[in-house]
């Protein structure tokens, strides 16, 4: 299950879920329509789609940016419904306001960045197996951020993209596809 990032949608995601399912993976996106940021009934409606989706079984959740936020706190909710989740571009470490987008995303979403609607802990390590996708080329979030202290994911893999580039550009569907074999 693909996450998009805040402002997109499985639209945005598209790319990367038919990359996926080229590679043999049952592939989808959220089907909330557009990430306008946390909501208090943000997790449980993504738990929802997750539980559907899974059939019972496990899922893969790939989180994109604040996608990658909300996959973290699923698979802490809920581990027994994750197999991994792998984070692209995610903001999960350290200052909240160590990207170039916290200022929008307080306006659109209505509060600030660091006072969510929704119990979370962000830095800590949901417990499954959990891979950050980082790049120093990112130019939203600030590659520290992304890549996470010791402790915080099992693995830190950087790519050459930017931060659109996770999701969007099919030249980095490849090194993703590979982060779920890990």
């Amino acid at each position: 299950m693909v996450i998009p990032g805040f402002l997109g949608s499985d639209r945005s995601t598209l790319g990367l879920q038919r990359a996926l399912a080229k590679a043999g993976y049952r592939a989808t996106g959220w089907d909330m329509g557009v990430n306008l940021g946390a909501r208090a009934d943000t997790l449980q409606r993504l738990l929802a789609g997750v539980e559907r989706f899974g059939k019972g079984g496990k899922v893969i959740l790939i989180g994109w940016s604040l996608g990658g936020i909300f996959a973290r706190e699923v698979a802490k909710l809920r581990p027994d419904l994750v197999a991994r989740v792998v984070t692209m571009g995610t903001p999960f470490s350290g200052d909240p306001r160590a990207n170039n987008a916290w200022r929008l995303y307080e306006w659109i979403a209505g509060h600030p960045v660091d006072q969510p609607p929704i119990e979370v802990n962000i830095p800590a390590k949901p417990p499954v197996p959990t891979i950050a996708l980082w790049s120093r080329c990112d130019g939203i979030v600030a590659p520290r951020s992304a890549r996470g202290r010791e402790g915080e994911s099992d693995r830190q893999i950087e790519m050459a993209c930017t931060h659109m580039g996770f999701a969007v550009d099919p030249a980095a569907y490849p090194s993703v596809i590979a982060a779920l074999n890990d």
